[in-house]
């Protein structure tokens, strides 16, 4: 097969930026729709030329630097959609602060080309040049409001640490580099598996990548940036942070510690165990002392972060299959979760206070149901779809063995409930502060309605995503 017809996601998605960015020069401020229109035509696109471009094999491109396989379609097909659901939210939310720019759109689709390329990245190379392109174009993002000194400190903060996670993972790069030869993942990996792969340099270049990838997902002790960089962000720039980056680290640790590193499972297993760990009592704890609901979903993110960890740990095709599922449903439900932010804002007022909520059944008994579904998945209550990805990653875990850790993960979902149910506390048992009727497009309350729903489709027949995953691993 040509390999540009391979690459024809990425080289569209290229080409349709190119178009958004110089149509968008000559547009005057009132004419913004017709960005957000040619964007989401970009995506729409984009997903047609990843479904034209589906082979049933690995297929490998430009001398191994680029593969093509069906997992890395359907994470594609998952971000694309994920992308689009930001635009939609985000749109009267940008209009009524003052920030319906194409600058925000243009970034967002030049990071969704970031986490296309992670995603087929064949060498670590690749790797690394998907992963800059998706984090310069969140630097930005998070600065995006330049008339808040809060959003850019919060870039700032992000932008050197997301320094020091970027030169720590190509360190470590550089370093299996020389003691391999060679960048591509299946050679690397080949490599590996002689004494090359017990020697000090390897185990160091190790240490240095699991540190990049523990970064990039936000797990604890590489924690920092996240709850300042998600309570500073516009709430639509922490809607695609919270959300599409997500899928992005799912890719990388995929492709690097089973298809480059799997030889060396021993030993970032162990390493991963102390992130999730962490991740799982830090995420938990602290986000129980929040009153800013965007910090609180920041610590939340982290608590999720220890489950994805735990698909790997367990080391199997089945926790493979656990962690991706996780991946995709916590994507779903964080993209409805600041949608709700977003629902609730109106001019002059942002809506990221636990306080906000209070009452909410009262002016909306139809959205604080559909709260109440993105709290009680979150949670893992069933039968929503949180439930089941919880539950598919502690199978894969007590398969594996580790039952200590899968009693650690049950007691601390049991510990992150409580801040869950708070907020369906303040909608349902709190007298309201605000009277205002939700004023959103109707566009936005029907696709947000839709989101939440399919938590619960996904909950009540979670058979068609968890074999998908399996089918495309």
């Amino acid at each position: 097969m040509n390999q540009y017809w391979l690459a024809a996601p990425e080289i569209v998605l290229a080409a349709a930026i190119c178009v958004v960015l110089l149509v968008d020069v000559f547009l005057r401020p009132g004419q913004r729709q017709i960005t957000y229109l040619l964007s989401m035509f970009a995506l729409i696109a984009a997903a047609a030329a990843s479904i034209f471009a589906t082979v049933q094999q690995p297929t490998v491109a430009f001398s191994g630097s680029f593969v093509t396989d069906p997992a890395g379609g359907v994470l594609k097909l998952v971000a694309y959609f994920v992308v689009a659901l930001v635009f939609l939210y985000s749109r009267n939310y940008l209009e009524e602060h003052d920030l319906f720019r194409g600058e925000f759109f243009i970034l967002s689709l030049f990071g969704l080309l970031g986490i296309m390329v992670m995603i087929s990245a064949g060498n670590m190379l690749t790797m690394y040049l998907g992963l800059e392109l998706l984090s310069l174009a969140l630097y930005a993002l998070v600065a995006f409001n330049r008339d808040s000194a809060v959003s850019a400190e919060s870039a700032m903060k992000y932008f050197v640490l997301g320094a020091i996670a970027s030169g720590t993972l190509l360190y470590g790069i550089s370093l299996l580099y020389g003691v391999t030869g060679t960048l591509e993942l299946p050679a690397l990996g080949i490599a590996l598996l002689g004494e090359q792969g017990a020697s000090l340099p390897a185990a160091l270049g190790l240490v240095f990548v699991v540190v990049g990838v523990a970064f990039k997902f936000g797990a604890v002790p590489f924690h920092m940036w996240l709850p300042d960089v998600y309570e500073g962000a516009p709430t639509p720039v922490t809607l695609f942070i919270g959300s599409v980056p997500k899928i992005a680290a799912f890719a990388l640790a995929w492709r690097v510690l089973f298809e480059a590193l799997g030889s060396m499972q021993a030993s970032w297993q162990d390493m991963l165990i102390v992130l999730c760990v962490l991740s799982l009592l830090i995420g938990n704890v602290v986000a129980i002392a929040q009153s800013n609901l965007k910090r609180m979903l920041a610590y939340s993110t982290i608590s999720h972060v220890g489950f994805v960890l735990m698909g790997f740990i367990a080391g199997s095709e089945t926790g493979i299959e656990a962690a991706m599922f996780y991946t995709i449903s916590y994507s779903l439900m964080a993209a409805a979760g600041f949608g709700m932010l977003i629902v609730l804002s109106r001019r002059g007022f942002v809506a990221e206070k636990l306080e906000d909520f209070r009452g909410l059944n009262q002016r909306s008994p139809w959205f604080a149901l559909m709260m109440l579904l993105i709290m009680f998945s979150m949670a893992g209550v069933p039968p929503l779809v949180g439930f089941y990805a919880k539950f598919t990653v502690l199978s894969a875990l007590l398969d594996a063995g580790l039952v200590w850790l899968v009693i650690f993960g049950v007691v601390l979902a049991v510990v992150g409930a409580f801040y869950y149910l708070r907020i369906v506390w303040f909608m349902y048992f709190a007298e309201p502060t605000d009277e205002t009727p939700l004023g959103s497009a109707l566009d936005l309350k029907l696709v947000l309605s839709v989101n939440c729903l399919l938590l619960l489709a996904l909950g009540i027949f979670p058979a068609f995503l968890l074999d998908l995953c399996a089918r495309v691993l």
